[in-house]
């Protein structure tokens, strides 16, 4: 995390550094030259996100009131970029005065080695020991030994060897004739016990191998590229807005022993998050359904296998969140893995289903079918808490999250009144979810062959949907109610949570109008997207995390919610309103949330002013609402791909999907606008596939 010149600047409440395994192990990083930061000319991010590049120039300097250096003369071009744990920069100084000029090139380094909850405001009484800095001719480590007995080193190596290195600055000084250059190259590597050695280094030195690296990093960024099928549009900045989303995808894809995992999101949440893979995966399934596969292998993994309250956790329950710093370490922070989320395990079996549906595997399928069955159990047995049929969440650590929903901040569950909602909390759209897991789970036991068990899920899956729909259903709201408290009062507020329970299925026809209804009310639908609460509602606030904003992941869900019922123009419209917003925002990156402000005629989104961004789910969304827009689904089992009553987004004319995967085969296909209709054409088709247009739901 850097500024727009490269550095990260130390000041108290600054989340810039470089980050490795939850600790911050470079808090400051700032370049000068001749004793000031140069003037920003300009920098920008590859779109692959694999570079980092920067120019500036230098501010004129005066003796005794006299210019000795022109401004804007000598030109200071950075370049970074990240391979494995080492980050690699690499400066050049260029004199494009017309007389010699003697310059100071200064880099002064900190580390602070924080824990990511300390950068993001936890207090701790006690921390680890800042060991004394090693200084040599060309390098400089800094360490630090937490509380945990870890060591952790940063290690700066330049080349060539500095005029001279301190403690925490690293200082050349050049003499350059006109037209002459001066180059420097440093890596920062970041180690823990146990981790890998310093990346990009000769066998015999310091020197950085540079080339090599780079070539490396581009590699794995390729790599990660040619798993899914590509997308082009007639439209070059909605192929923009696809670029960056896939970038930001690639660039957030971590390979672990089970597979791809897509982390959540920079800088909070870059690590494993349970929900926030699952729905990244189902969001990109049609794309690539590798990431699929990674994610329920990993989560299958991972799953608990005993009670903990410490953690949250009970048999068969998905893991929500895992943790690699001290803070974890120590138990300061229940993180370490944590299974706090009330949604993560129906989504775990959701998945599963869908990733045998789209690439009939069933070979994954029969590997983690034992995670599908306890996840199953755990639904009956600790989800419902009471047994009275309704999946609730109540944490059993004081120092867990309070809202286990996907909307967990502390305010996200109240009543029509305002007041907070007391536990357990029984989400309406929790209940969707497990509604699609037992119907989901049915269909993979009679795959499996376990016929009783398929038969047992389906009867308990009818029963809850009957069950949902005359508890939760607000006839007088137009939509379902948010929750029920541990009352078994009615939380009974309009929210975007009520899109979710159509993408699941629940949902009975016409309620699923009515909801479609209710959410693109101009109350809900503020021209951005859908808002997570209803602007008629006591606690709305558009500048609020959870209670009025718009988050793109939840907009995905909810618009191919109604797609599935066949409400194709309002699908459009939030297809629509989340593509207009990437032309507003910094690089077309759609951040993991923006301000519910309602829009106006000029000027794009307000930022919500601490966002992820990148955030997985938030790049992903486009890729779910091509789905939900183009009604495309692959059936692997079957070798066919299939378009349910597809519609052409309104700002394109045509879409080119290459190398779209159907079982073993692939196919090439265009979709063209035509008139009201789309008409599809099979450019190319490698093995046997079929490609088939139904115009029913």
């Amino acid at each position: 995390m850097f500024d727009r010149r490269g550095d990260a600047l130390a000041f108290q409440t600054s989340s810039h550094g470089l980050y490795y395994r939850g600790t911050r192990f470079l808090s400051g990083l700032v370049l000068k030259l001749d004793g000031q930061r140069p003037l920003l000319l300009a920098s920008t991010v590859r779109d692959d996100n694999a570079l980092m590049t920067v120019d500036m120039a230098n501010a004129a300097r005066e003796e005794d009131g006299v210019v000795i250096v022109p401004g804007d003369t000598v030109h200071v071009f950075r370049s970074r970029f990240l391979c494995g744990n080492t980050c690699y920069e690499r400066v050049r100084v260029t004199n494009h005065g017309t007389e010699p000029v003697e310059a100071r090139l200064s880099i002064r380094l900190l580390a602070d080695f924080a824990d990511v909850f300390e950068v993001r405001g936890a207090k701790r009484d006690r921390r680890g020991t800042t060991l004394e800095p090693e200084v040599s001719a060309s390098r400089l480590e800094l360490g630090y030994r937490g509380l945990d007995g870890e060591p952790r080193t940063t290690v700066i190596t330049c080349d060539p060897e500095p005029t001279e290195i301190t403690r925490s600055e690293i200082r050349y000084g050049f003499r350059l004739d006109t037209k002459q250059e001066a180059e420097t190259y440093l890596t920062i590597s970041c180690h823990v016990a146990g981790g890998p050695a310093a990346s990009g280094r000769s066998a015999d030195g310091d020197r950085p191998r540079h080339d090599d690296a780079f070539r490396a990093a581009c590699s794995e960024l390729e790599e990660a590229r040619g798993l899914g099928c590509r997308v082009r549009t007639s439209n070059e900045l909605f192929n923009r807005w696809i670029g960056r989303s896939l970038a930001d995808l690639h660039m957030m894809l971590t390979r672990t022993e089970h597979g791809l995992y897509p982390y959540a999101g920079v800088p909070w949440f870059n690590t494993v998050f349970g929900r926030d893979g699952i729905i990244t995966a189902r969001e990109t399934l049609w794309l690539n359904p590798a990431i699929a596969c990674g994610v329920i292998r990993h989560l299958a993994a991972t799953q608990a296998e005993r009670g903990s309250a410490a953690r949250d956790a009970d048999p068969g329950k998905i893991v929500h969140e895992t943790r690699e710093g001290e803070m974890a370490a120590l138990g300061e922070v229940p993180f370490a893995r944590y299974y706090g989320s009330v949604d993560a395990t129906p989504l775990f079996v959701m998945l599963a289903h869908d990733y045998y549906a789209r690439t009939g595997d069933v070979a994954t399928v029969r590997d983690v079918w034992p995670a599908v069955k306890k996840a199953l159990a755990w639904i009956d047995r600790f989800g419902d808490l009471d047994g009275d049929g309704f999946v609730e969440y109540a944490r059993h650590t004081p120092h867990g999250l309070l809202q286990q929903g996907w909307k967990d901040s502390g305010d996200s569950v109240f009543h029509a009144s305002g007041h907070l909602a007391q536990g357990p909390i029984a989400l309406c759209e929790v209940q969707a979810y497990a509604y699609a897991a037992r119907e989901g789970g049915a269909r993979l036991a009679t795959l499996l062959d376990e016929p009783e068990l398929a038969a047992t899920l389906l009867r308990q899956a009818a029963e809850l949907r009957e069950r949902f729909g005359e508890r939760f259903w607000r006839e007088e709201l137009g939509t379902y109610a948010l929750a029920l408290d541990g009352a078994k009062a009615l939380c009974e507020v309009r929210t975007s949570n009520a899109g979710h329970c159509l993408f699941a299925g629940i949902a009975e026809p016409e309620h699923a109008r009515r909801v479609t209804a209710t959410l693109m009310d101009e109350t809900s639908f503020s021209g951005w997207g859908i808002r997570t609460l209803d602007a008629r509602e006591r606690r709305y606030n558009p500048m609020s995390y959870h209670n009025g904003s718009v988050w793109p992941h939840d907009n995905a869900i909810v618009a191919a919610g109604m797609a599935r019922y066949g409400a194709r123009e309002p699908t459009l419209r939030v297809m629509d309103a989340l593509f207009h917003a990437s032309l507003f925002l910094e690089l077309h990156r759609m951040p993991e949330l923006f301000c519910g402000f309602k829009r106006r005629s000029a000027g794009g989104p307000t930022l919500y002013p601490v966002a992820c961004a990148p955030q997985s789910w938030a790049a992903a969304a486009v890729f779910l609402m091509l789905e939900a827009c183009l009604g495309l689904r692959v059936d692997g089992e079957g070798g066919r791909v299939v378009f349910q009553r597809p519609t052409m987004p309104n700002d394109l004319d045509w879409i080119e999907i290459l190398g779209l995967t159907v079982g073993g085969a692939s196919v090439d296909l265009l979709l063209r606008r035509a008139r009201s209709d789309v008409a599809i054409e099979v450019l190319d088709k490698r093995g046997d596939a079929a490609v088939v247009i139904t115009k029913t739901i």
